[in-house]
């Protein structure tokens, strides 16, 4: 509840229509959960750029994918994945621990298991697409109850 109040307070802030604010964020929460981990923050700012929506909007719905959450859901979108496209189960990669991301020998098991990427960016996508879908009217609706406080308190009128 206090990440949901924090992201309206800093949406409110925003100094755009709630209809273009909610749209960056909506972008920027799809970007957040696409498989485009790793660019999504250089994405997501071209393409605010580009469209000409709120810059800051787009890194708030980006980062609602911190990193108390991208783990279990790309295991959960890679496991939707999986359900989704058919590939049989059981595929996996080995356990291993933290140090061993930094060995060949991890990177190359990674390259063996190849076929659950195409799991993993079909999950993550389709998720995403729910997720940017849910925030767009969450947050326009939220941003229409909540701006007039911000414009009465600042004392001008729209």
């Amino acid at each position: 509840m206090r990440l949901i109040r924090r992201t309206l307070q800093l949406l409110v802030l925003i100094q755009d229509s709630p209809r273009r604010t909610a749209v960056a964020f909506a972008l920027g929460v799809f970007l957040g959960f696409s498989p485009l981990i790793g660019v999504h923050t250089i994405l997501g700012l071209a393409l605010a750029y580009a469209l000409r929506l709120s810059k800051i909007g787009v890194l708030i719905g980006i980062y609602m994918n911190s990193p108390w959450v991208i783990v279990p859901y790309y295991g959960f979108a890679t496991w939707f994945g999986v359900k989704i496209t058919g590939i049989p189960e059981g595929t996996s990669l080995p356990d291993i621990s933290f140090r061993q991301i930094f060995r060949w020998e991890f990177w190359q098991a990674l390259v063996d298991q190849y076929h659950l990427l195409i799991p993993a960016a079909v999950g993550s996508t389709i998720l995403a697409v729910l997720f940017s879908l849910l925030a767009y009217p969450l947050a326009l609706h939220a941003l229409r109850k909540f701006l007039p406080r911000r414009h009465a308190a600042v004392g001008t009128h729209t």
